[in-house]
């Protein structure tokens, strides 16, 4: 099995990456030879797999390549863009403390 198996698949993916994905570290180009790097790595680990695992999963922050096992001879490939930003926010500082959820519109309380 090799990535030029997959070339639909990857071809959809970079359409959708340039149309929709605003990404500050990787170009389409740069995209394209990460996918296709990723989509060796998913071919090796679905190979790879023990006899009763069904995927083979290789990922980075911005995509993650799942092959699966189907009833024909080649596995389903998804291809998922992973929802990152390099904007987001910094977790509450230690000092704060966490609000209860309301219960039947309850006003939140702070946790003891």
């Amino acid at each position: 099995m090799t990535t030029e198996e997959f070339r639909r698949e990857i071809a959809e993916a970079v359409k959708a990456y340039e149309k929709y994905v605003v990404c500050l570290n990787k170009t389409p180009d740069e995209f394209k030879a990460t996918l296709k790097s990723l989509l060796g790595k998913a071919i090796r680990a679905y190979e790879g797999r023990d006899p009763e695992l069904r995927h083979g999963i290789a990922l980075d922050k911005q995509v993650t390549v799942i092959l699966s096992q189907s009833d024909s001879p080649r596995p389903l490939c998804g291809i998922y863009f992973n929802l990152h930003s390099p904007y987001q926010r910094e977790s509450l500082p230690k000092t704060m403390k966490p609000l209860k959820e309301s219960v039947e519109g309850d006003p939140p309380e702070p946790e003891a």
